[in-house]
């Protein structure tokens, strides 16, 4: 029997796990994301990033850094905006991506080679703790879903922890102290919580001078006291405690996932002296200028391409989808 948090991870990162080789995302994958949408949103960040340099937030030689890359298209998607709005800022900007699978850094190398050759400055680093910088403004889209998260659950005022055993699921008392201190600060009485959370952070805050990190994920800023954690295989939700459900034919062949608790990651940056902006998806890509990225397109590719852009785009900001679904977090220090 081993606690749920291990089986999540070895469903996911094991040699032969989930996310151990490269998976298409899209409607031939599992699930879409915003990067597979459209563009345009790694072109909102990439308007970020420039308005950070100009308003002197970051000077021209700040690292970008993106964690969990899949693909590279999301990178790629960042650097040839910065090409389109501010291209002399390649000439400085330096690029890393953080990934620990060897299959995935070949994909991510061989497509951001293809598309910019040896125009950027990029190298790859295997985790976080490798990060030595000064300035960085770090992107990691849909990340926090992907930590290994304890399930708990109140019975008779008594908090309890998942645990998993030929894949079945069973709760027990916890005596864990952190994770009882968690869900009393959090007033979590049934639902998911992460542990791995704060060394994430506190690592980044130790290790970069001046940041600035971004992520898009959906959940919110109060918890739900309910279990959001899911499965997704070809476009199917198959919720974890849903009657019959065989895991045993899921495990690793799926993509397993559960609502953020932003609260949580809020209070630990408030605990880490770091400062912190949340809003949704739809608040932050406006306010970051996607509206102005798609007038643009309209005045220099012409109306066919500005329309199609355009329904790409309302589907990452619709209010009653993506827009408020997904929220965003800044941290900054």
């Amino acid at each position: 029997m081993i606690k749920f948090s291990q089986y999540f991870n070895e469903w996911l990162y094991d040699k032969d796990a989930y996310y151990a080789n490269y998976k298409i995302i899209g409607k031939e994958g599992d699930f879409y994301t915003s990067v597979s949408t459209s563009a345009f949103f790694g072109g909102s960040i990439a308007q970020d990033i420039i308005n950070s340099i100009e308003t002197n937030t970051f000077n021209n030689n700040t690292t970008i850094v993106e964690i969990g890359a899949h693909h590279g298209y999301l990178l790629a998607d960042i650097i040839q905006f910065i090409y389109t709005l501010k291209p002399e800022l390649l000439k400085t900007l330096k690029f890393i991506i953080v990934e620990r699978f060897e299959e995935l850094r070949k994909k991510q190398k061989e497509y951001l080679f293809e598309s910019f050759g040896d125009e950027i400055n990029l190298i790859f680093v295997n985790d976080i703790k490798d990060l030595k910088l000064e300035y960085a403004y770090i992107v990691a889209n849909e990340i926090f879903d992907a930590f290994a998260p304890t399930l708990v659950y109140t019975k008779n005022n008594v908090l309890q922890e998942a645990f998993i055993e030929n894949h079945k699921i069973t709760f027990k008392d916890t005596n864990d102290k952190e994770l009882i201190d968690i869900c009393t600060q959090e007033s979590i009485t049934k639902g998911e919580v992460c542990l791995e959370y704060k060394n994430f952070i506190s690592t980044l805050n130790s290790n970069i001078k001046k940041f600035e990190f971004i992520t898009f994920d959906y959940g919110d800023r109060v918890p739900r006291n309910d279990f959001s954690i899911r499965i997704y295989q070809k476009h199917k939700v198959f919720p974890l405690f849903q009657d019959n459900l065989d895991l045993k034919s899921l495990y690793k062949n799926s993509d397993i996932t559960y609502d953020v608790n932003f609260a949580h990651l809020i209070n630990i940056s408030k605990e880490l002296h770091l400062e912190t902006s949340f809003k949704t998806q739809a608040k932050a890509l406006i306010d970051f200028g996607i509206l102005d990225l798609l007038s643009m397109t309209k005045e220099k590719a012409g109306e066919p391409t500005y329309l199609r852009e355009v329904q790409k785009v309302k589907t990452l900001i619709e209010l009653t989808g993506m827009g408020d679904r997904f929220k965003m977090l800044k941290i900054s220090k």
